[in-house]
């Protein structure tokens, strides 16, 4: 008799469970065998699975199962794959069956006290097995949620349990057959976008599903999206179009992290702690993404970046910028943003763990950032050598580990030449003086040092990113204390040192709000005059450097606005980019009542010059405020012949000192304006030009802020064609080339080449020709999402050039051309960005697109009579996923920022009410809007958002 024949007929003559199992051990020792033997436990797991099946839910067999279990006859690892097979087979099981029969599986588990490696899969089983068992739970699981749900069962509960333990044992996907590894994604995203999966089964299976984008290569990837576009195009209609897709998603973190870069020193760029954290929470939000998925994206995103960047472009160092921002900030605020996480209850410590594993596992990526890193350490100048010759990523670990993301164990795992926690030689020196890091920089920030040591110190700074954070925080200390006390000389000192090093100011950005910087030299330069003080010629010479710092990061990070906002304070910033050339009867009252004085004193060949009573009666905004001034009517007197050539000369020697040089950005531009409206017989203009410019002692901060408008107007066809070859201008042309780092060997045709959008003037411009730049700019964020690289969109300069509403037309025809390729989850994605995140000082797009775009599209839909169906699916998809975005984001600036504002100018909720009531008064004779909102109203979570679209 067969142990299954045994087991057949002890069922049916009625004999219990501890009968049939001494009988069952009987038989087992009569044969010789052993419980781990093929012919044992998988012979009783297949035959009292069969028995049933034909008696459903039958006490006594699943009473020999739990005996069986218990004594370890039947090893739980075999029957959990003899259940698992017989589940998801095509053979009929009630579900209250198939719920209790997991449960014995999951109750043995727990008794057991292992972990699901050692029981419910044994150690030694191969990944390729464990990949085979975890996809049969996972058809389970799909088959669990078919069955309607019922008081007499918890079949979803239980097969998900089953699902999210087995789920674990996939830490190490090895590099299996392509074929397969798309079959088990396919199972797994299938699974993501069709089922409402508890949250505990979907964090598991976001993470296996990216495991396994990530181990299949792009080619066979885009292959099998050619594959399914039309069916994911059909599902459409039936299933909720919300959240980011689980597979490798470059698009949705790229976007953001090249948004908190380009926009560091606005209110949601990365050198803004609160808001920053808000927008990482907000993309997990509406992403629905796990921490662990999320944090595998952004640092894959993240690195994507830095491979994709450059540091053969002296202007623009992107590899420096990244490096700063991946190896220093981005942990920093990776933190911050765990502990908002474990405020709301989600408690992932060893998300970063399985996110960092999951990286290791391919090595091309990093490989690729080890590159660019090796070109860029032979120009960078003085780096910490111990920093530079590590690995990239090796970088990154330890910089997680200092942020306490990874623990130490984990990091020597993970890279056993990270076992001793590396210390840099700033950190060495700090505490050989017995001083943190941060109190240390502050005191030799605030040091009398020469340009040299400050020069060897910064560059120290630059080299070492651990040190970035301590750097920012001892500026910010310095500048803190000293605007509160008015100490000039130390401001002064360390201004001039940010202004003078350009990568200074990006660290800065990185870490620390430079709008809050901005207001506080704001505020002094807008109330300081030299009535009181000593010595008034030195207080306006460190006032000086104050005036060019802001000067210089206005420009620097694009700051158009006219006015910096702190708190409930606004100030005006208009004083320090003045260039206007006022008529004497125009000036302010406090310039007209001063400017006879001051004209007399620097172009009165009799006058002896400028004395401290002069600077006394005069505040220095005052003083920017009428240079331009100055400057023109000396000019129109030197025309007239009431000043000769040395006069003119004479008073511009004295706007090269410290005493002014400062007011010197406003002059040239008023200079170069004056040339541009009188042409280059505007000789006395350009006489004031050539001195300024080519003087030995012209700043060159005063350069670098002007030669781009000089070149641009040098480089016009009015200054080739009315003085071509002039020595003035061929001279200011090179100090203003030589200024920006441009070596164009003499060569006036390279000059053209380099600024030809400059050399254009206003009126040979066609007008379509201003839409190039958005349009190149788009399209190139679709190619670089196809290539799997980190696409952008700087959105801020497409609006400077074109119209909002323009912008958006443009936008929606790229978005419709890429869309009839396949690319609509792209689309979305874009769309997202675009639409959602918040920019400083650009108007709120959302509203705009839903209240003004959007009813001009639906009205060219309805006009068409060809196929509308994939133009009518992406609009539902973008207006579902960004108004759901909106609404994530809120709650997230809500949550993190404690402020309850609408971000995109409405919230998202107001915008969703206005559109639902505009679409049902114009289904009536507007299908599009019929169709639009009949799909939206059947989208559940979308429904359960914005309740004003249910039906």
């Amino acid at each position: 008799m067969s142990l299954a024949d045994l087991t057949r007929n002890s069922y049916h003559v009625g004999i219990n469970a501890s009968q049939w199992l001494d009988l069952c051990k009987q038989w087992v020792k009569q044969k010789g065998s052993s419980p781990d033997s093929p012919s044992v436990g998988p012979v009783i797991s297949e035959t009292i699975l069969k028995l049933c099946g034909t008696y459903d839910a039958d006490p006594v067999l699943q009473s020999y199962l739990k005996e069986a279990l218990s004594s370890g006859l039947l090893p739980i690892s075999v029957f959990v794959a003899s259940f698992l097979q017989v589940a998801s087979s095509s053979e009929t099981h009630s579900a209250s069956t198939l719920d209790r029969l997991c449960r014995l599986a999951l109750d043995a588990h727990y008794a057991s006290n292992l972990p699901p490696i050692g029981s419910l899969l044994l150690l030694t089983t191969p990944q390729s097995n464990i990949l085979s068992t975890v996809h049969d739970a996972l058809v389970f699981l799909r088959n669990a949620y078919s069955f309607p749900p019922s008081k007499f069962h918890r079949l979803s509960a239980s097969a998900s349990e089953l699902a999210t333990l087995l789920l674990s044992c996939t830490i190490n996907i090895p590099h299996i057959p392509t074929t397969q590894a798309m079959l088990y994604l396919g199972e797994a995203n299938d699974i993501l976008h069709t089922v409402r999966l508890c949250s505990s089964v979907r964090q598991a299976l976001e993470t296996f599903a990216l495991s396994l984008s990530l181990l299949i290569g792009d080619d066979a990837k885009a292959e099998r999206e050619a594959q399914l576009i039309h069916t994911m195009q059909l599902g459409l209609g039936r299933n909720d179009v919300l959240g980011s897709n689980t597979e490798a998603d470059t698009v949705t973190c790229s976007l953001l992290l090249h948004s908190l870069v380009s926009s560091r020193a606005g209110d949601y760029g990365a050198g803004s702690d609160l808001e920053a954290v808000a927008l990482l929470m907000g993309t997990i939000r509406w992403t629905s993404w796990a921490p662990g998925v999320f944090y595998t994206q952004i640092l894959l995103a993240a690195l994507t970046c830095v491979a994709g960047s450059s540091s053969r472009d002296a202007h623009e160092d992107s590899f420096f910028i990244w490096k700063a921002f991946v190896l220093a900030r981005l942990p920093r605020l990776l933190h911050m943003l765990e502990k908002t996480l474990e405020r709301h209850g989600t408690n992932e410590h060893h998300a970063m763990h399985s996110a960092i594993a999951t990286i290791l596992q391919h090595s091309e990526l990093p490989a690729r950032c080890d590159k660019v890193q090796s070109r860029a350490r032979n120009g960078e100048p003085s780096l910490e050598s111990s920093n530079t010759q590590k690995p990239f990523l090796s970088q990154l670990i330890q910089q997680l580990r200092v942020v306490e993301l990874v623990d130490q164990q984990f990091v020597v795992t993970m890279d056993p030449t990270l076992s001793s926690e590396s210390v840099s030689r700033l950190q060495s020196e700090a505490a050989e003086h017995n001083s943190t890091l941060e109190i240390y920089l502050e005191s030799k920030l605030t040091a009398e040092s020469s340009e040299e040591d400050s020069q060897a110190l910064l560059d120290r700074i630059r080299g070492d990113p651990g040190s970035h954070h301590f750097f920012a925080t001892a500026v910010r200390r310095c500048l803190t204390a000293h605007f509160r006390t008015g100490d000039l000389e130390i401001l002064s000192h360390l201004m001039k040192i940010l202004y003078t090093h350009d990568f200074a100011l990006d660290i800065l950005s990185l870490h620390l709000k430079i709008s809050d910087v901005l207001f506080d030299a704001v505020h002094l330069l807008t109330d300081y005059d030299c009535e009181t003080v000593g010595d008034p010629q030195t207080a306006s010479s460190h006032l000086g450097n104050i005036v060019l710092f802001v000067q210089v990061v206005l420009t620097k990070f694009r700051i158009s606005t006219s006015t910096v906002k702190k708190g409930d304070r606004l100030l005006h910033t208009d004083f320090l980019r003045s260039s206007r050339i006022y008529h004497l009867d125009d000036l302010p009252p406090e310039a007209k009542s001063v400017f006879p004085a001051w004209f007399k004193a620097i172009f009165d060949s009799s006058s002896e010059g400028i004395d401290d009573t002069i600077l006394r009666s005069t505040r220095p905004r005052t003083l920017l405020q009428m240079s331009a001034t100055l400057f023109s009517q000396a000019c129109i007197a030197r025309q007239e012949n009431r000043i000769d050539v040395d006069a003119l000369r004479n008073g511009t020697s004295y706007f090269l000192e410290p005493l002014l040089h400062w007011t010197l950005v406003g002059v040239v531009h008023a200079m170069l304006f004056e040339i541009q409206q009188r042409g280059f017989v505007a000789t006395h203009p350009l006489e004031v030009l050539r001195s300024l410019l080519l003087a030995p002692n012209c700043p060159r901060v005063v350069l670098r802020l002007c030669s781009p408008n000089i070149l641009r107007l040098m480089c016009s066809k009015r200054a080739q064609v009315v003085n071509p070859g002039a020595p003035d201008i061929e001279a200011i042309k090179s100090r203003a080339l030589q200024t920006l780092g441009v070596n164009t060997n003499g060569k006036w045709d390279d000059v053209c080449v380099l600024g030809s959008t400059a050399a254009q003037e206003a009126p040979s411009i066609a007008p379509e020709a201003f839409l190039h730049f958005p349009r190149r700019e788009i399209r190139e964020a679709f190619m670089l999402a196809r290539e799997r690289k980190g696409p952008h969109i700087d959105v801020m300069r497409c609006l400077t050039i074109v119209t909002p509403t323009k912008f958006l037309l443009l936008f929606w025809s790229e978005l419709c051309a890429a869309a009839s390729l396949g690319e609509i989850e792209t689309c979305r994605r874009l769309a997202t960005f675009v639409l959602v995140t918040p920019r400083s000082g650009a108007p709120p797009l959302l509203p705009l697109f839903v209240h003004n775009v959007l009813p001009i599209l639906i009205a060219r839909i309805d006009q068409q009579t060809g196929d509308v169906n994939t133009i009518i699916d992406l609009m539902i998809t973008v207006v579902s996923t960004v108004l759901s975005a909106a609404l994530h984001l809120e709650w997230a600036i809500q949550t993190v920022c404690g402020e309850q504002k609408a971000m995109t100018g409405q919230t998202s909720a107001m915008i969703a009410r206005k559109l639902a009531s505009d679409l049902r008064v114009q289904k009536i004779s507007s299908q599009t809007s019929a169709v639009m909102l009949q799909r939206l109203s059947g989208l559940s979570t979308f429904i359960t958002n914005f309740p004003v679209f249910a039906p």
